[in-house]
């Protein structure tokens, strides 16, 4: 929190007392110039439209209105910069549609504040980066179509491709949950095609029809918690079975402080190297994650996982020799 912050919330903390603190006192109590004093007085009165006034007789300041309370925009820098880091997330992650509206606010909400704590957007930028990797583009105009068919309980008709098989078809969905990983968003939605609830990848919807006209009723136990437990990453499995990764001492040093799934347990081992243990069903996916540690992770359990690697390590081997 700035200095001047920091005082100004001490300030309103001794005029809300009834102490009637003046100019000296608050000059004497903070170390700083008269007119530093006086121009939070002005800033409190000019700014946030405070009913302070001098009290001749009793010679301090005092709030005509007891109930009046500092604004809610008085925040701590560390607030402030998570608001203004806020906004590159979801120039990453949502698109660029949704940037001006965001940097807008950011711009309402620097003039709100004291000259201290005004940040320059494009200052940040020179201290941070961000390294989405290889997110997936996605039609803002798609997600907030997907945003009110699920307020609103209206269907959408997609043209969804289906990437395991390069198929392009017409599905029918009622959107309930939107989620993202490592930057692609998907969404969870009930398939009148296969009946039951399934998962699309937002970026391989490539048109949709919002069907206004009707509405769907959701059903009231779904959760997407409940749904979401069975998945790894982007994939969800139909069913949780223990999994079981052994991470040598070099892997583990890269491994450790981060969380890789909630259900994980980490035995750590003598010899520097670790046993990642957690719930899943997506073993396609747990299966490609294993294999982009090349020699440094083994599967240890399920059985079908490791015999997945096996064969999968096999062709893949075979392709270079």
């Amino acid at each position: 929190m700035s200095v001047r912050l920091e005082r100004m919330l001490a300030m309103d903390t001794a005029i809300r007392s009834g102490a009637y603190p003046n100019v000296a006192s608050f000059m004497q109590r903070f170390e700083v110039s008269e007119r530093t004093i006086r121009a939070d007085i002005a800033f409190f009165q000019e700014r946030f439209n405070a009913p302070l006034k001098y009290d001749r007789s009793r010679r301090g300041y005092y709030y005509t209105d007891p109930a009046w309370q500092l604004p809610t925009m008085m925040m701590s820098e560390g607030e402030l910069m998570a608001f203004f880091l806020s906004v590159e997330l979801v120039h990453r992650y949502l698109g660029t549609a949704f940037e001006r509206p965001l940097r807008n606010a950011v711009d309402r909400l620097a003039e709100s504040l004291p000259v201290e704590l005004r940040v320059s957007l494009n200052d940040l930028t020179q201290h941070y980066t961000f390294q989405p990797g290889a997110t997936s583009t996605v039609d803002p105009e798609l997600l907030l179509a997907l945003f009110e068919a699920m307020q609103e309980r209206w269907p959408v008709k997609v043209l969804y491709l289906t990437a395991s098989t390069g198929e392009r078809r017409e599905r029918i969905i009622e959107p309930y949950h939107l989620f993202n990983v490592r930057g692609n968003w998907q969404v969870v939605a009930f398939d009148h095609h296969r009946t039951q609830m399934r998962q699309f990848s937002v970026s391989r919807i490539e048109a949709w029809n919002v069907c206004k006209s009707e509405r769907f009723t959701r059903d009231p136990t779904f959760s997407p918690a409940e749904y979401l437990n069975t998945s790894f990453l982007a994939e969800r499995g139909d069913r949780a079975e223990p999994i079981e990764i052994w991470f040598d001492a070099y892997q583990s040093n890269y491994m450790r402080g981060r969380t890789w799934h909630p259900t994980q347990q980490i035995e750590e081992h003598n010899d520097g190297s670790m046993t990642l243990r957690f719930q899943s069903g997506a073993l396609a996916e747990i299966r490609r994650w294993v294999m982009s540690f090349g020699r440094h992770a083994i599967a240890k359990a399920p059985a079908s996982l490791v015999d997945d690697l096996r064969r999968e390590c096999a062709a893949t081997l075979a392709q270079y020799t």
